[in-house]
Protein backbone atom coordinates (compact mmCIF):
# COMPACT_ATOMS: atom_id res chain seq x y z
CA UNK A 1 0.00 0.00 0.00
CA UNK A 2 1.37 3.20 -0.95
CA UNK A 3 1.05 6.35 2.14
CA UNK A 4 0.42 9.97 1.58
CA UNK A 5 3.68 11.32 -0.08
CA UNK A 6 5.00 8.69 -1.58
CA UNK A 7 2.95 8.47 -4.36
CA UNK A 8 4.24 10.15 -7.96
CA UNK A 9 4.17 13.65 -7.04
CA UNK A 10 1.22 14.10 -4.82
CA UNK A 11 1.16 16.49 -2.04
CA UNK A 12 -0.50 15.12 1.51
CA UNK A 13 -3.54 16.75 3.11
CA UNK A 14 -4.00 17.80 6.81
CA UNK A 15 -6.74 19.02 8.39
CA UNK A 16 -5.44 22.13 8.44
CA UNK A 17 -6.18 22.63 5.07
CA UNK A 18 -8.76 25.15 4.40
CA UNK A 19 -10.70 22.65 1.99
CA UNK A 20 -10.54 19.99 4.90
CA UNK A 21 -14.26 19.21 5.97
CA UNK A 22 -17.31 17.12 5.38
CA UNK A 23 -18.57 18.74 2.28
CA UNK A 24 -15.14 19.90 0.21
CA UNK A 25 -14.28 17.85 -2.58
CA UNK A 26 -11.23 19.70 -3.97
CA UNK A 27 -9.05 19.24 -1.62
CA UNK A 28 -9.79 15.27 -1.25
CA UNK A 29 -9.04 14.45 -4.83
CA UNK A 30 -5.86 11.99 -4.88
CA UNK A 31 -5.28 13.56 -8.60
CA UNK A 32 -5.36 17.10 -9.15
CA UNK A 33 -7.89 18.21 -11.83
CA UNK A 34 -10.17 15.78 -10.80
CA UNK A 35 -13.86 16.74 -10.63
CA UNK A 36 -16.86 15.30 -8.50
CA UNK A 37 -18.19 13.50 -11.04
CA UNK A 38 -15.83 13.18 -14.26
CA UNK A 39 -13.49 10.36 -14.58
CA UNK A 40 -12.05 7.70 -12.18
CA UNK A 41 -10.49 7.98 -8.53
CA UNK A 42 -6.89 6.84 -8.82
CA UNK A 43 -5.64 4.65 -6.13
CA UNK A 44 -2.59 5.32 -4.78
CA UNK A 45 -0.73 2.04 -5.94
CA UNK A 46 0.52 0.93 -9.07
CA UNK A 47 -2.43 0.49 -10.94
CA UNK A 48 -2.71 -3.88 -11.16
CA UNK A 49 -4.39 -5.37 -14.42
CA UNK A 50 -7.80 -4.06 -14.12
CA UNK A 51 -10.28 -7.06 -13.63
CA UNK A 52 -14.07 -7.39 -14.73
CA UNK A 53 -16.23 -5.91 -12.57
CA UNK A 54 -18.81 -8.51 -11.48
CA UNK A 55 -22.19 -7.24 -10.47
CA UNK A 56 -23.69 -7.20 -6.87
CA UNK A 57 -26.56 -9.72 -7.04
CA UNK A 58 -27.28 -12.62 -5.37
CA UNK A 59 -25.08 -12.46 -2.61
CA UNK A 60 -21.66 -12.38 -4.42
CA UNK A 61 -18.57 -10.51 -2.32
CA UNK A 62 -17.12 -7.79 -4.19
CA UNK A 63 -13.25 -7.92 -4.94
CA UNK A 64 -11.09 -5.68 -3.08
CA UNK A 65 -8.01 -4.21 -4.78
CA UNK A 66 -6.55 -3.30 -1.59
CA UNK A 67 -7.63 -2.91 1.86
CA UNK A 68 -8.83 0.75 2.53
CA UNK A 69 -8.60 2.13 5.77
CA UNK A 70 -10.98 4.59 6.99
CA UNK A 71 -10.42 8.90 8.04
CA UNK A 72 -13.74 10.00 7.52
CA UNK A 73 -15.95 7.49 9.80
CA UNK A 74 -14.49 8.62 12.97
CA UNK A 75 -12.33 6.06 14.14
CA UNK A 76 -8.54 5.00 14.25
CA UNK A 77 -7.23 1.66 13.60
CA UNK A 78 -4.16 3.08 14.17
CA UNK A 79 -2.89 2.27 10.39
CA UNK A 80 -1.84 4.22 7.95
CA UNK A 81 -5.14 6.21 6.81
CA UNK A 82 -5.68 6.83 3.31
CA UNK A 83 -7.81 9.78 2.18
CA UNK A 84 -11.04 9.01 0.41
CA UNK A 85 -11.91 10.92 -2.56
CA UNK A 86 -14.73 12.79 -2.55
CA UNK A 87 -18.24 11.05 -3.38
CA UNK A 88 -16.92 7.55 -2.31
CA UNK A 89 -18.91 5.29 0.11
CA UNK A 90 -16.04 3.68 2.65
CA UNK A 91 -18.82 0.83 3.05
CA UNK A 92 -19.77 0.80 -0.51
CA UNK A 93 -16.60 -0.74 -2.93
CA UNK A 94 -18.09 -0.09 -6.03
CA UNK A 95 -18.08 3.74 -4.86
CA UNK A 96 -14.62 4.41 -6.22
CA UNK A 97 -16.21 4.66 -9.86
CA UNK A 98 -17.93 6.76 -11.27
CA UNK A 99 -21.16 6.29 -12.88
CA UNK A 100 -21.33 5.28 -16.19
CA UNK A 101 -24.14 7.01 -18.42
CA UNK A 102 -26.05 5.35 -21.14
CA UNK A 103 -26.46 2.14 -19.13
CA UNK A 104 -23.96 1.51 -16.37
CA UNK A 105 -24.90 0.77 -12.34
CA UNK A 106 -25.50 4.04 -10.50
CA UNK A 107 -24.74 3.69 -6.98
CA UNK A 108 -27.86 2.37 -4.77
CA UNK A 109 -28.34 4.43 -2.47
CA UNK A 110 -31.54 3.14 -1.23
CA UNK A 111 -30.79 -0.50 -1.32
CA UNK A 112 -32.79 -2.05 -4.37
CA UNK A 113 -30.82 -3.22 -6.99
CA UNK A 114 -33.48 -3.86 -8.73
CA UNK A 115 -34.54 -0.61 -9.23
CA UNK A 116 -31.27 0.40 -11.41
CA UNK A 117 -29.57 -1.61 -14.42
CA UNK A 118 -27.13 -4.35 -14.37
CA UNK A 119 -23.33 -3.06 -14.36
CA UNK A 120 -22.05 -3.04 -17.84
CA UNK A 121 -18.75 -4.68 -19.04
CA UNK A 122 -15.72 -1.90 -18.29
CA UNK A 123 -15.23 -1.02 -21.77
CA UNK A 124 -18.75 0.64 -22.10
CA UNK A 125 -17.78 2.39 -19.21
CA UNK A 126 -17.01 5.81 -20.52
CA UNK A 127 -20.03 5.74 -22.94
CA UNK A 128 -21.41 8.86 -24.16
CA UNK A 129 -24.41 9.48 -22.13
CA UNK A 130 -27.70 10.31 -23.78
CA UNK A 131 -29.07 12.70 -21.03
CA UNK A 132 -26.92 13.50 -18.36
CA UNK A 133 -29.48 12.67 -14.47
CA UNK A 134 -29.71 15.71 -12.14
CA UNK A 135 -27.21 14.79 -9.07
CA UNK A 136 -29.07 12.93 -6.39
CA UNK A 137 -29.73 14.84 -3.50
CA UNK A 138 -28.98 13.13 -0.32
CA UNK A 139 -31.16 14.60 2.61
CA UNK A 140 -28.73 13.32 5.45
CA UNK A 141 -26.07 15.82 4.12
CA UNK A 142 -28.02 19.10 3.33
CA UNK A 143 -31.50 20.41 3.79
CA UNK A 144 -33.68 20.37 7.26
CA UNK A 145 -34.23 17.38 8.90
CA UNK A 146 -37.41 15.63 8.24
CA UNK A 147 -39.87 15.86 11.55
CA UNK A 148 -40.05 12.35 13.02
CA UNK A 149 -43.86 12.13 13.25
CA UNK A 150 -44.01 12.54 9.40
CA UNK A 151 -40.96 10.03 8.53
CA UNK A 152 -42.11 7.68 11.36
CA UNK A 153 -38.76 8.07 13.73
CA UNK A 154 -39.31 8.64 17.33
CA UNK A 155 -36.93 8.09 20.18
CA UNK A 156 -38.34 5.59 21.91
CA UNK A 157 -38.62 3.15 19.04
CA UNK A 158 -35.63 2.11 19.48
CA UNK A 159 -35.62 -0.16 21.99
CA UNK A 160 -32.27 -2.80 21.62
CA UNK A 161 -29.76 0.82 21.49
CA UNK A 162 -29.74 0.15 17.68
CA UNK A 163 -28.21 3.52 16.01
CA UNK A 164 -29.95 3.34 12.83
CA UNK A 165 -27.96 5.79 11.12
CA UNK A 166 -26.28 7.12 7.70
CA UNK A 167 -24.35 4.48 7.63
CA UNK A 168 -27.33 1.94 8.74
CA UNK A 169 -29.75 3.27 6.01
CA UNK A 170 -26.86 2.54 3.49
CA UNK A 171 -25.54 -0.42 4.70
CA UNK A 172 -22.86 -1.31 7.29
CA UNK A 173 -19.21 -2.58 6.18
CA UNK A 174 -20.16 -2.35 2.38
CA UNK A 175 -22.69 -5.27 2.67
CA UNK A 176 -26.44 -4.11 2.03
CA UNK A 177 -27.73 -7.29 3.64
CA UNK A 178 -26.46 -6.04 6.79
CA UNK A 179 -28.64 -5.90 9.84
CA UNK A 180 -31.38 -2.95 9.02
CA UNK A 181 -33.88 -2.57 11.70
CA UNK A 182 -37.19 -2.11 10.59
CA UNK A 183 -39.12 0.93 12.35
CA UNK A 184 -41.72 1.19 13.95
CA UNK A 185 -44.16 3.46 11.90
CA UNK A 186 -46.40 6.43 12.66
CA UNK A 187 -47.44 7.10 8.89
CA UNK A 188 -50.42 5.11 8.92
CA UNK A 189 -51.41 7.00 12.21
CA UNK A 190 -50.67 10.31 10.81
CA UNK A 191 -52.21 9.30 7.46
CA UNK A 192 -55.07 8.24 9.27
CA UNK A 193 -54.91 12.16 11.52
CA UNK A 194 -54.71 13.62 8.13
CA UNK A 195 -57.65 11.89 6.42
CA UNK A 196 -59.69 12.74 9.06
CA UNK A 197 -58.97 15.91 9.28
CA UNK A 198 -60.09 16.61 5.72
CA UNK A 199 -62.57 14.57 5.73
CA UNK A 200 -64.21 16.36 9.28
CA UNK A 201 -63.26 19.75 7.30
CA UNK A 202 -64.68 18.86 4.21
CA UNK A 203 -68.05 18.11 5.89
CA UNK A 204 -67.69 21.70 7.65
CA UNK A 205 -67.08 23.28 4.47
CA UNK A 206 -70.05 21.08 3.22
CA UNK A 207 -72.34 22.28 5.47
CA UNK A 208 -71.98 25.49 6.05
CA UNK A 209 -71.77 26.17 2.16
CA UNK A 210 -75.36 24.15 2.30
CA UNK A 211 -76.18 27.16 4.88
CA UNK A 212 -74.89 30.04 2.91
CA UNK A 213 -76.62 28.50 -0.52
CA UNK A 214 -79.68 28.01 1.55
CA UNK A 215 -79.74 31.47 2.55
CA UNK A 216 -78.80 32.63 -0.72
CA UNK A 217 -80.64 31.19 -3.39
CA UNK A 218 -82.44 28.44 -1.38
CA UNK A 219 -86.53 28.70 -0.21
CA UNK A 220 -86.71 30.19 2.59
CA UNK A 221 -88.14 28.42 5.86
CA UNK A 222 -91.45 27.94 5.98
CA UNK A 223 -94.56 26.56 7.40
CA UNK A 224 -97.36 24.72 5.60
CA UNK A 225 -101.36 24.55 6.13
CA UNK A 226 -103.32 27.00 7.36
CA UNK A 227 -102.05 27.28 11.28
CA UNK A 228 -103.67 26.08 14.37
CA UNK A 229 -104.76 27.82 17.59
CA UNK A 230 -104.94 31.94 18.00
CA UNK A 231 -102.92 34.88 18.04
CA UNK A 232 -103.78 38.32 17.59
CA UNK A 233 -101.19 40.23 15.59
CA UNK A 234 -100.56 43.95 15.28
CA UNK A 235 -99.36 45.41 12.58
CA UNK A 236 -98.21 49.27 12.80
CA UNK A 237 -98.47 52.25 10.51
CA UNK A 238 -95.95 52.87 7.55
CA UNK A 239 -94.46 49.17 8.41
CA UNK A 240 -93.18 47.81 5.03
CA UNK A 241 -92.88 43.75 4.11
CA UNK A 242 -90.03 42.75 5.93
CA UNK A 243 -91.16 44.62 9.21
CA UNK A 244 -94.63 42.98 9.01
CA UNK A 245 -92.28 39.20 8.23
CA UNK A 246 -90.15 40.35 11.70
CA UNK A 247 -93.70 40.79 13.40
CA UNK A 248 -95.19 37.26 12.47
CA UNK A 249 -92.18 35.71 13.10
CA UNK A 250 -91.50 36.16 16.62
CA UNK A 251 -95.57 36.00 17.05
CA UNK A 252 -94.90 32.42 15.83
CA UNK A 253 -97.52 32.52 12.72
CA UNK A 254 -94.97 32.36 9.98
CA UNK A 255 -91.74 30.66 10.10
CA UNK A 256 -89.32 33.23 8.75
CA UNK A 257 -89.34 36.88 7.54
CA UNK A 258 -88.25 36.17 4.01
CA UNK A 259 -90.91 33.20 3.81
CA UNK A 260 -93.89 35.90 3.79
CA UNK A 261 -91.98 38.97 2.22
CA UNK A 262 -91.81 35.98 -1.17
CA UNK A 263 -94.98 34.80 -0.63
CA UNK A 264 -96.80 38.91 -0.20
CA UNK A 265 -94.28 39.57 -3.54
CA UNK A 266 -95.76 37.22 -5.50
CA UNK A 267 -99.28 37.97 -4.55
CA UNK A 268 -100.83 40.57 -6.50
CA UNK A 269 -102.60 41.66 -3.49
CA UNK A 270 -99.27 41.27 -0.97
CA UNK A 271 -98.33 45.15 -1.36
CA UNK A 272 -101.38 46.39 -0.20
CA UNK A 273 -101.52 44.82 3.21
CA UNK A 274 -102.58 47.55 5.18
CA UNK A 275 -101.42 47.85 8.70
CA UNK A 276 -104.01 46.86 11.92
CA UNK A 277 -104.62 44.25 13.96
CA UNK A 278 -105.31 40.97 12.51
CA UNK A 279 -106.74 37.55 14.00
CA UNK A 280 -104.48 34.94 12.97
CA UNK A 281 -102.80 31.17 13.93
CA UNK A 282 -99.68 29.78 15.06
CA UNK A 283 -97.63 28.55 12.19
CA UNK A 284 -99.66 29.61 9.17
CA UNK A 285 -98.03 28.66 5.79
CA UNK A 286 -97.01 32.21 4.15
CA UNK A 287 -98.90 31.99 1.74
CA UNK A 288 -101.94 31.50 3.84
CA UNK A 289 -101.19 34.45 6.26
CA UNK A 290 -100.47 36.60 3.22
CA UNK A 291 -104.04 35.61 2.01
CA UNK A 292 -105.25 36.37 4.81
CA UNK A 293 -103.87 39.72 5.53
CA UNK A 294 -104.53 40.70 2.34
CA UNK A 295 -108.41 40.82 2.70
CA UNK A 296 -109.37 43.92 4.97
CA UNK A 297 -112.39 42.20 6.10
CA UNK A 298 -110.05 40.36 8.34
CA UNK A 299 -108.78 42.81 10.05
CA UNK A 300 -109.49 43.36 13.41
CA UNK A 301 -110.27 46.92 13.30
CA UNK A 302 -113.22 49.14 13.88
CA UNK A 303 -114.10 51.69 10.63
CA UNK A 304 -115.64 55.11 11.66
CA UNK A 305 -117.27 56.64 8.40
CA UNK A 306 -117.88 60.20 7.38
CA UNK A 307 -120.39 62.06 8.91
CA UNK A 308 -121.60 58.84 11.13
CA UNK A 309 -123.02 60.16 14.46
CA UNK A 310 -121.79 59.11 18.09
CA UNK A 311 -124.59 57.14 18.77
CA UNK A 312 -124.14 54.58 15.67
CA UNK A 313 -119.98 54.39 16.77
CA UNK A 314 -120.87 53.96 20.31
CA UNK A 315 -122.72 50.94 19.02
CA UNK A 316 -120.09 49.48 16.69
CA UNK A 317 -117.73 49.68 19.54
CA UNK A 318 -119.80 47.52 21.98
CA UNK A 319 -120.23 44.95 19.06
CA UNK A 320 -116.51 45.25 18.49
CA UNK A 321 -115.35 44.66 22.18
CA UNK A 322 -118.14 42.12 22.43
CA UNK A 323 -120.02 44.43 24.90
CA UNK A 324 -123.28 44.68 26.11
CA UNK A 325 -125.10 47.71 24.16
CA UNK A 326 -125.20 50.90 25.56
CA UNK A 327 -121.60 50.02 27.53
CA UNK A 328 -119.67 52.87 25.52
CA UNK A 329 -122.79 55.24 25.40
CA UNK A 330 -122.44 55.13 29.06
CA UNK A 331 -118.72 55.43 29.43
CA UNK A 332 -118.80 58.77 26.80
CA UNK A 333 -121.48 60.47 28.54
CA UNK A 334 -119.67 59.59 32.31
CA UNK A 335 -116.06 60.31 31.35
CA UNK A 336 -116.23 62.86 28.68
CA UNK A 337 -114.07 65.34 30.21
CA UNK A 338 -110.97 62.81 30.48
CA UNK A 339 -110.95 61.49 27.18
CA UNK A 340 -108.89 64.50 25.64
CA UNK A 341 -111.04 67.56 24.35
CA UNK A 342 -109.56 70.83 23.56
CA UNK A 343 -110.89 73.38 25.85
CA UNK A 344 -112.85 75.14 23.40
CA UNK A 345 -114.67 72.01 23.14
CA UNK A 346 -118.52 71.79 24.81
CA UNK A 347 -119.19 75.62 24.80
CA UNK A 348 -122.76 75.53 24.70
CA UNK A 349 -124.36 73.67 27.33
CA UNK A 350 -127.27 72.43 24.66
CA UNK A 351 -125.02 70.44 22.94
CA UNK A 352 -126.51 66.78 23.27
CA UNK A 353 -123.15 64.70 23.36
CA UNK A 354 -119.92 66.22 24.06
CA UNK A 355 -117.87 63.98 22.04
CA UNK A 356 -119.74 64.58 18.83
CA UNK A 357 -117.83 65.85 16.08
CA UNK A 358 -114.50 64.18 17.66
CA UNK A 359 -114.83 61.09 17.09
CA UNK A 360 -112.41 61.35 14.05
CA UNK A 361 -113.68 59.15 10.70
CA UNK A 362 -111.00 56.73 10.33
CA UNK A 363 -110.03 52.66 10.92
CA UNK A 364 -108.85 51.87 14.35
CA UNK A 365 -107.44 48.84 15.81
CA UNK A 366 -109.02 47.09 18.27
CA UNK A 367 -107.75 43.67 20.17
CA UNK A 368 -108.33 41.92 23.24
CA UNK A 369 -107.36 45.03 25.10
CA UNK A 370 -108.59 47.97 23.92
CA UNK A 371 -111.37 49.09 25.94
CA UNK A 372 -114.42 51.74 25.36
CA UNK A 373 -112.04 54.72 26.95
CA UNK A 374 -108.95 53.15 25.41
CA UNK A 375 -111.15 53.47 21.56
CA UNK A 376 -112.45 56.69 22.37
CA UNK A 377 -108.96 58.52 23.62
CA UNK A 378 -107.89 57.63 20.36
CA UNK A 379 -110.45 59.12 18.40
CA UNK A 380 -110.72 62.14 20.00
CA UNK A 381 -106.96 62.48 19.91
CA UNK A 382 -106.96 61.96 16.40
CA UNK A 383 -109.36 64.58 15.91
CA UNK A 384 -107.57 66.96 17.66
CA UNK A 385 -104.61 66.37 15.29
CA UNK A 386 -106.41 66.68 12.16
CA UNK A 387 -107.69 69.99 13.60
CA UNK A 388 -105.02 71.26 14.59
CA UNK A 389 -103.43 70.80 11.21
CA UNK A 390 -105.73 72.43 9.35
CA UNK A 391 -105.84 75.84 11.59
CA UNK A 392 -109.49 76.01 12.23
CA UNK A 393 -108.95 78.33 15.31
CA UNK A 394 -107.30 81.29 13.58
CA UNK A 395 -109.59 80.46 10.30
CA UNK A 396 -112.85 80.52 12.48
CA UNK A 397 -112.03 83.99 13.14
CA UNK A 398 -111.60 84.15 9.50
CA UNK A 399 -114.96 82.78 8.66
CA UNK A 400 -116.47 85.28 11.26
CA UNK A 401 -117.57 82.30 13.28
CA UNK A 402 -117.35 82.34 17.36
CA UNK A 403 -115.70 79.51 17.48
CA UNK A 404 -113.82 76.17 16.16
CA UNK A 405 -116.50 73.94 17.56
CA UNK A 406 -118.74 75.96 15.29
CA UNK A 407 -116.56 75.57 12.16
CA UNK A 408 -117.01 72.13 13.05
CA UNK A 409 -120.29 72.70 13.06
CA UNK A 410 -120.44 73.59 9.56
CA UNK A 411 -118.17 70.94 8.32
CA UNK A 412 -120.25 68.24 9.93
CA UNK A 413 -123.58 69.82 8.14
CA UNK A 414 -122.12 69.73 4.96
CA UNK A 415 -121.44 66.31 5.63
CA UNK A 416 -124.39 65.14 6.21
CA UNK A 417 -126.19 67.45 3.10
CA UNK A 418 -123.72 67.04 0.09
CA UNK A 419 -122.99 64.01 -1.94
CA UNK A 420 -119.89 65.13 -3.67
CA UNK A 421 -116.83 67.10 -3.19
CA UNK A 422 -118.01 69.97 -5.37
CA UNK A 423 -121.35 69.54 -3.42
CA UNK A 424 -119.64 70.41 -0.49
CA UNK A 425 -117.75 73.66 -1.82
CA UNK A 426 -121.33 74.88 -2.49
CA UNK A 427 -123.23 73.70 0.57
CA UNK A 428 -120.56 74.93 2.25
CA UNK A 429 -121.41 79.05 0.52
CA UNK A 430 -125.25 78.02 1.01
CA UNK A 431 -124.47 77.92 4.95
CA UNK A 432 -122.12 81.03 5.32
CA UNK A 433 -124.75 83.72 3.10
CA UNK A 434 -127.84 81.88 5.23
CA UNK A 435 -125.83 82.73 8.51
CA UNK A 436 -125.08 86.76 7.42
CA UNK A 437 -127.97 89.14 8.80
CA UNK A 438 -128.40 90.71 5.74
CA UNK A 439 -129.89 87.42 4.95
CA UNK A 440 -133.36 88.49 4.25
CA UNK A 441 -135.33 85.25 2.19
CA UNK A 442 -134.41 82.88 4.89
CA UNK A 443 -133.78 85.17 7.72
CA UNK A 444 -130.69 83.34 8.67
CA UNK A 445 -132.90 80.33 9.15
CA UNK A 446 -130.26 77.15 8.02
CA UNK A 447 -133.38 75.01 7.20
CA UNK A 448 -131.47 71.68 7.18
CA UNK A 449 -133.46 68.30 6.78
CA UNK A 450 -130.02 66.23 8.88
CA UNK A 451 -130.41 68.45 12.07
CA UNK A 452 -134.03 67.74 12.37
CA UNK A 453 -133.13 64.06 11.53
CA UNK A 454 -130.34 63.91 13.81
CA UNK A 455 -132.77 65.41 16.53
CA UNK A 456 -135.26 62.55 16.14
CA UNK A 457 -132.09 60.11 15.72
CA UNK A 458 -133.37 59.42 12.06
CA UNK A 459 -132.50 59.32 8.50
CA UNK A 460 -135.79 60.85 6.35
CA UNK A 461 -136.21 63.05 3.45
CA UNK A 462 -140.34 63.14 3.54
CA UNK A 463 -140.74 65.06 6.70
CA UNK A 464 -144.35 66.89 6.70
CA UNK A 465 -143.80 70.91 7.53
CA UNK A 466 -146.41 70.36 10.57
CA UNK A 467 -143.98 68.20 12.37
CA UNK A 468 -140.67 70.65 11.83
CA UNK A 469 -142.83 73.85 12.17
CA UNK A 470 -144.12 72.60 15.88
CA UNK A 471 -140.66 71.31 16.92
CA UNK A 472 -138.98 73.96 18.87
CA UNK A 473 -135.65 71.89 19.86
CA UNK A 474 -132.42 73.72 19.67
CA UNK A 475 -131.35 71.52 16.83
CA UNK A 476 -133.78 72.27 15.08
CA UNK A 477 -132.86 74.54 12.17
CA UNK A 478 -136.30 75.06 10.88
CA UNK A 479 -137.45 77.27 13.84
CA UNK A 480 -134.38 78.13 15.41
CA UNK A 481 -131.64 80.59 14.07
CA UNK A 482 -128.20 80.42 13.20
CA UNK A 483 -126.02 76.89 13.81
CA UNK A 484 -126.92 74.06 15.85
CA UNK A 485 -125.63 74.17 19.42
CA UNK A 486 -122.95 71.30 18.16
CA UNK A 487 -121.71 69.29 14.95
CA UNK A 488 -124.57 66.58 13.96
CA UNK A 489 -121.84 64.42 13.20
CA UNK A 490 -118.45 63.61 12.70
CA UNK A 491 -117.25 64.97 9.29
CA UNK A 492 -114.01 63.97 7.11
CA UNK A 493 -111.34 66.20 5.83
CA UNK A 494 -113.40 66.63 2.28
CA UNK A 495 -116.06 68.22 4.25
CA UNK A 496 -113.87 70.44 6.26
CA UNK A 497 -112.19 71.45 3.60
CA UNK A 498 -115.00 72.73 1.96
CA UNK A 499 -115.65 74.63 4.88
CA UNK A 500 -112.59 76.27 5.14
CA UNK A 501 -112.96 77.16 1.25
CA UNK A 502 -116.35 77.84 0.31
CA UNK A 503 -117.43 78.68 -3.30
CA UNK A 504 -118.49 82.38 -3.78
CA UNK A 505 -120.79 81.84 -6.18
CA UNK A 506 -123.62 83.48 -4.62
CA UNK A 507 -125.76 79.64 -3.86
CA UNK A 508 -128.25 79.92 -1.44
CA UNK A 509 -130.77 77.56 -1.81
CA UNK A 510 -130.56 73.71 -2.64
CA UNK A 511 -132.63 70.49 -3.28
CA UNK A 512 -131.92 67.07 -3.66
CA UNK A 513 -134.46 66.27 -6.85
CA UNK A 514 -134.26 63.08 -7.23
CA UNK A 515 -134.39 62.84 -3.63
CA UNK A 516 -131.51 60.32 -2.41
CA UNK A 517 -128.02 60.97 -5.25
CA UNK A 518 -128.38 64.47 -6.86
CA UNK A 519 -128.34 67.69 -5.25
CA UNK A 520 -128.99 70.40 -7.47
CA UNK A 521 -128.29 74.77 -6.21
CA UNK A 522 -130.23 78.08 -7.03
CA UNK A 523 -129.27 81.58 -5.78
CA UNK A 524 -133.32 83.03 -6.38
CA UNK A 525 -136.41 81.70 -4.46
CA UNK A 526 -138.18 81.66 -7.84
CA UNK A 527 -135.18 78.89 -8.43
CA UNK A 528 -135.42 77.13 -5.30
CA UNK A 529 -139.32 76.41 -6.35
CA UNK A 530 -138.39 74.96 -9.80
CA UNK A 531 -136.11 72.85 -8.05
CA UNK A 532 -138.41 71.80 -5.38
CA UNK A 533 -141.01 71.13 -8.09
CA UNK A 534 -138.28 68.77 -9.68
CA UNK A 535 -138.70 66.72 -6.23
CA UNK A 536 -142.05 65.93 -6.25
CA UNK A 537 -142.40 65.19 -9.89
CA UNK A 538 -139.75 62.62 -9.08
CA UNK A 539 -141.81 61.79 -5.56
CA UNK A 540 -144.68 61.16 -7.26
CA UNK A 541 -142.96 59.09 -10.14
CA UNK A 542 -142.52 56.59 -7.48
Amino acid sequence: MTEYGRGAGHEPWHPEDPLYGDQGWAGQQAVQGQGPYGGQPQHYQQEPQQQPQQPYYGGQQPQYNDQQQYANGGWDTGQQQGAVPYGMNPADPYSGQQPAYGGAEHPDYYAAPDAYPPPQPPNQRHAVPEQAPEPEWDADLEGPEEHPFFAGGNDDDDDDGYDDSRETRRGRGGDRRGKTKKKKSRNGTACLFVALVLVGGGGGVAYFGYQFWQEQFGAPADFTGSGTGSVEVEIPQGAGLGQMGGILTEAGVVKSSDAFVSAATANPKGKSIQPGVYPMKKEMSAKAAVELMANPANLNALVIIEGQRNVKVYEAIDEKLKLKPGTTKDVAKAEFKELGLPEWANDNEKIKDPLEGFLYPSRYDVGKKSTPESVLKEMVSRANGQYASQGIEAEAKRLGLESPLQLITVASLVQAEGKTDDDFRKMAEVIYNRLKPTNTQTNQLLQFDSAFNYLKGQSKIDISESEINSNQDPYNTYTQKGLTPGPIGNPGSAAMTAALKPTKDGWLYFVATDGKHKTEFAKTYSEFQELKDKFNESQGSD
